[in-house]
């Protein structure tokens, strides 16, 4: 007889309702829930039946982030992403960073866009038994125009083979690219839908017209995946809901036609509220990202997206909870939760209803989502026991300390948090100093009379 697993709840959410259950027990065999329910009904214990003592503690479905880029590397330059690890490189340090999420309570993510195979090579490690670490959906390289997200280079640069994105110049060239990932073994496909053109009144200028977004978003449903695309500004965003894509990340400035089209093609959003956060609250003033005088723009980018999340929220668009880790602000494994806090306080959304966007929600996206995110019969036995109550405040979620137990596929994790040196895993890029020392600066920097500077 198979060893069985089992958890007595103090408070039990089981994502599909709004409100935990008090004196539950759960049942775990073959890595599946087996039983859920009441106590007094609970199957007798068998001989040699793991028994877990959760009676003061809550517990839920693992988490889900459906935006972790494991190629990235914690990166600070796009030049970090794209040039100075090799792909090889890379897939071993995901490996290590993918590891560190899972051991934050995110038993499950989704990589929407990586340089080359790297986390296709990381999420075939994993399932083969070699590494423990999340379960993982993954994209390929984003597909991207010459106004796209991803060919940020001159053009006498052009797009590098290690980059996280792939340049197409026709509908034709799209297609191909979409069939070259699926016969790489990609969940779902990722379409750079805006970029940095934008028109005199400020709005984002889409990369693809209507009819070559249509035209990929058929082709990757034809073929069996799901569409994922990036898109801020108002018209990339109409376009990738009226082809009907799965997931579009961001949305920040959708408006009521966005909407209509979302509700009318089963679209979710993504909107990645914690990197836009992160960038506000963390950015330094010697940073570039400072002087450049790009956080007043991200004020104004949250502000209107919290806004338009709890409208999509209320009209009955999925809201999937995602942070865009893998950069130097969204450190893998630091800020997952972070996202569900951001749904509580700046959207307005129930903590009920954010644990859902991080469970049974988000579960949608991925590869095997229809066993995933929820605690029932049958789902995979993916789940957290946390010390306190997430729904009296969200933000626990945050501290790795309050995780008891990190359960996947029935088996209790168990994974140490190790430090390294950042100089030999991402900070690569030759990027000397985050100020021009004019003798202006020197002076402001140093509260010295203009002119000359002294020598000591």
């Amino acid at each position: 007889m198979a060893k069985q697993t089992r958890l007595r709840c103090g408070s039990l959410f089981t994502a599909r309702d709004d409100a935990a259950q008090k004196d539950q027990t759960i049942v775990v065999k073959d890595g599946v829930f087996a039983y859920v329910g009441p106590t007094q009904e609970a199957p007798p214990p068998s001989v040699g039946d793991e028994i877990l003592d959760c009676s003061d503690l809550f517990v839920m479905p693992g988490l889900i982030d459906v935006h972790t880029h494991y190629a990235y590397g914690n990166a600070k330059t796009e030049e970090d992403i794209d040039l100075y690890a090799s792909v090889e490189f890379r897939a071993i340090r995901g490996l290590y960073f993918a590891q560190q999420v899972l051991a934050a309570g995110y038993t499950s993510t989704c990589a929407p866009g990586d340089a080359g195979r790297v986390t296709l090579a990381i999420r075939d490690a994993i399932e083969a038994g070699l590494f423990k670490g999340p379960r993982i959906t993954t994209a390929g390289p984003y597909i991207t125009s010459r106004q796209g997200l991803t060919d940020w280079y001159p053009t006498w640069i052009g797009v590098p083979e290690t980059s996280i994105g792939v340049l197409v110049r026709s509908t034709d060239e799209a297609i191909e690219a979409i069939r070259r990932q699926v016969k790489d073994g990609v969940d779902c496909v990722k379409i750079a839908m805006d970029g940095k053109l934008a028109r005199e009144n400020g709005d984002l200028v889409a990369a693809f017209n209507q009819e070559e977004m249509t035209a990929m978003v058929d082709e990757i449903h034809r073929l069996g995946k799901k569409a994922i695309t990036h898109c801020r500004g108002r018209e990339g965003t109409l376009y990738s809901a009226k082809a009907g894509v799965d997931l579009i990340f961001h949305a920040s400035f959708m408006d009521n036609e966005c909407l209509d089209a979302m509700l009318e093609n089963g679209c979710a959003i993504g909107p990645t509220l914690t990197y836009l956060r992160n960038m506000i609250d963390f950015t330094m003033p010697t940073d570039a990202y400072h002087i450049k005088g790009r956080p007043k723009n991200s004020i104004v980018e949250y502000d209107t997206a919290c806004e338009n999340m709890l409208k999509a929220h209320k009209a009955g668009v999925p809201i999937m909870t995602g942070t865009d880790s893998g950069f130097a602000v969204t450190p893998y494994g630091e800020w997952h939760a972070k996202e569900i806090e951001l749904f509580v306080k700046d959207v307005g959304m129930s903590p009920a209803a954010a644990l859902q966007s991080a469970t049974s929600v988000s579960a949608k996206m991925l590869r095997g989502g229809s066993k995933l995110g929820v605690i029932e019969t049958g789902a995979k036995a993916d789940m957290v026991v946390i010390e306190g109550n997430p729904l009296a405040d969200v933000s626990i979620l945050l501290d790795r300390k309050r995780f008891r137990h990190i359960i996947q596929g029935g088996e209790q994790i168990r994974i140490e948090r190790t430090s390294y040196n950042p100089l030999q895993v991402s900070d690569f890029a030759m990027s000397f100093w985050s100020d021009l020392y004019t003798q202006e600066r020197v002076a402001e920097l140093f509260a010295k009379p203009k002119g000359l500077v002294a020598r000591a």
